[in-house]
């Protein structure tokens, strides 16, 4: 059994992972966004689940981009080899809890195998 109360303060952070999964935190500020053109996760399906803020999820699928308002209760699933992008389009921070099967990131965030560099914030 693992547990971790999870802070949702500003920023990405991998909470811990299990054998195939691993769970992080992504909080945005107002205005604030993750991803672009040159992000997906080659080897892993990521789970996106909004707890609090309102958003956008753009999203590269089967050639087309796709616009997902992001509001509490929302969950995305974003495939592997999907690009995509989250922006925070809210007042208020956005907080989301991810789930990524296999894991995408290292401890300290930085993404695991052949995966792209992270956004510069």
């Amino acid at each position: 059994m693992h547990t971790k109360k999870l802070k949702l303060g500003q920023g990405f952070r991998v909470a811990f992972e299990v054998r195939r999964a691993q769970c992080a935190e992504m909080v945005l500020a107002p205005g604030d966004s993750e991803g672009g053109d040159d992000n997906r996760h080659h080897g892993a399906d990521q789970w996106l689940y909004v707890v609090d803020g309102r958003g956008v999820a753009i999203v590269e699928t089967e050639g087309r981009k796709r616009r997902v308002a992001l509001e509490p209760g929302r969950l995305l699933v974003i495939e592997k080899g999907e690009r995509h992008e989250i922006r925070n389009t809210g007042t208020a921070l956005l907080r989301t809890i991810n789930f990524y099967y296999p894991p995408a990131f290292r401890r300290d965030g930085e993404p695991k195998g052949p995966g792209r560099k992270r956004a510069s914030r």
